[in-house]
């Protein structure tokens, strides 16, 4: 049974809204995939910054510090808004942040740089990403917290760990098209909260 379209949370771009079905459902994982520059990190955070005022979001990073963030922020035209940014790469570290700001969004950028010391593999291995994706999951239904979650693309033209990553996570929406051209597509290739097929353009 799919979920109401009045329980989602509406991201502000009615192209990603249409191909997430109607929005972000509370406790989904929806993972993001596409090639580095592609303009993944760039379309969450415009997210992120558009719904900081609406809902309590926490924008966790471990590729780039708070300055290149706050700087792509400004360039994006949004300056002063309350988004909560943790810049960190071990799990355990993340869920106490989790845990003392009680987002209702957060934003992992990328999955393949975070790493669980427990484990002796190292970041952006299967054994780690499925860890973490697990983990994510387990919080999400427990907490009803959405995770929007990058995962980039590999040189053979899939996501680190594909099919662990598509098992896990309710949603899986692929960047398509020219890093060097103004227009990207999103294709929404699995949904379990609404239909699968759709795209949306976004010029970036």
């Amino acid at each position: 049974m799919q979920q109401e379209k009045s329980e989602r949370i509406e991201t502000g771009f009615c192209e990603l809204d249409r191909v997430l079905g109607g929005g972000i459902v509370p406790g989904s994982l929806v993972l993001f995939g596409g090639e580095p520059g592609i303009g993944k990190s760039t379309l969450l955070l415009q997210l992120s910054l558009k719904l900081a005022g609406k809902h309590e979001f926490l924008y966790v990073s471990g590729e780039e510090s708070a300055s290149q963030i706050k700087s792509r922020a400004a360039r994006l035209g949004f300056s002063n808004q309350p988004v909560k940014v943790f810049i960190e790469s071990q799990l355990e570290r993340v869920f106490a942040a989790i845990d003392n700001t009680n987002p209702e969004i957060v934003m992992i950028d990328s999955i393949q740089t975070l790493f669980c010391s427990e484990l002796d593999s190292a970041p952006g291995s299967v054994s780690q990403i499925r860890h973490c994706a697990a983990s994510f999951l387990k919080i999400a239904k427990k907490k009803k917290i959405c995770f929007l979650i990058v995962g980039h693309i590999t040189k053979e033209g899939a996501i680190a760990g594909p099919k662990v990553l598509e098992h896990i996570v309710d949603a899986v929406l692929y960047f398509e098209g020219d890093r060097y051209q103004s227009y990207r597509i999103i294709r929404g290739v699995k949904n379990r909260f609404g239909a699968v097929g759709e795209i949306g353009i976004f010029q970036m």
